[in-house]
């Protein structure tokens, strides 16, 4: 840890290994960071991200990034949900996430929410480049300040290229010095949870999801690509996360 912040780092790679199964060569953490493999189903791997410290803090910078070659076939989880937290370094913290998916692999990008507690200021990015014929599921989720406080500054953009042809590029920006109306009915509606549910598979090209709402707080729509992206909203995360598991039931 610096005066700067502290600087941690992830990287994981799934690579078939000739059996039929997924092995890891590469699983290696710094800093907070600490992927570990645990118990899978079938023929996939199954890594937890564990954080060994609260945060993000005030001028953390924090990477993860997953590769996943072909035939491989990766679940990526986290121990706990993401605090982030005001810290003693000044400006903002960073949490980066980069994710590859090669042709014939597959990638479940599943971790906990992501909490934006009061005082904070962090940016997320998360960029996934999935090559055709390529599987993906990936959920985000936020949650807007912890139980009776205000959210903190929170900027997050999600980023998805499939056969190098970007099918999705959205932000959203909430809390303290947000452009205004984040907080209105064309946004988030005073709800304090919002996610978003990205699934790639090679049979969309074919048969596109329909666009559809689900329920009140939720909607379907497909992308232009073989994918579909599921947006929703709720009063707490528990709400959003079942609507969000409900929308992938739903796709099967």
């Amino acid at each position: 840890m610096t005066a700067a912040g502290v600087r941690g780092h992830a990287r994981i790679v799934a690579r078939a290994d000739g059996r039929g199964g997924t092995a890891l060569p590469v699983l290696d953490g710094a800093g907070p960071l600490a992927p570990r493999r645990t118990r899978a189903s079938g023929d996939g791997a199954r890594v937890m991200l564990v954080g060994s410290m609260s945060g993000p803090l005030g001028g953390d910078r924090f990477r993860v990034e997953a590769r996943v070659e072909e035939g491989a076939r990766l679940s990526v989880g986290s121990a706990a949900a993401t605090l982030a937290l005001p810290g003693q370094a000044k400006g903002e913290a960073r949490y980066a996430v980069r994710l590859d998916v090669a042709r014939g692999a597959e990638l479940r990008w599943l971790p906990e929410q992501l909490i934006s507690a009061a005082g904070s200021d962090l940016t997320v990015t998360t960029r996934a480049e999935v090559a055709a014929g390529a599987r993906l599921v990936l959920r985000e989720e936020q949650v807007l300040g912890r139980v009776g406080e205000e959210p903190g500054r929170l900027a997050s953009r999600l980023t998805v290229r499939v056969a190098g042809r970007t099918v999705l590029d959205q932000e959203l920006r909430c809390g303290p010095g947000a452009p205004g109306g984040w907080d209105g009915p064309a946004v988030l509606a005073g709800h304090r949870s919002v996610g978003q549910l990205v699934v790639v598979r090679p049979e969309f090209a074919d048969r596109p999801a329909e666009a559809r709402l689900l329920g009140e707080r939720a909607a379907l729509m497909p992308l232009a690509g073989p994918a579909v992206l599921v947006s929703a909203v709720a009063p707490d995360a528990l709400g959003l996360r079942r609507a969000l598991d409900e929308a992938l039931a739903l796709l099967g």
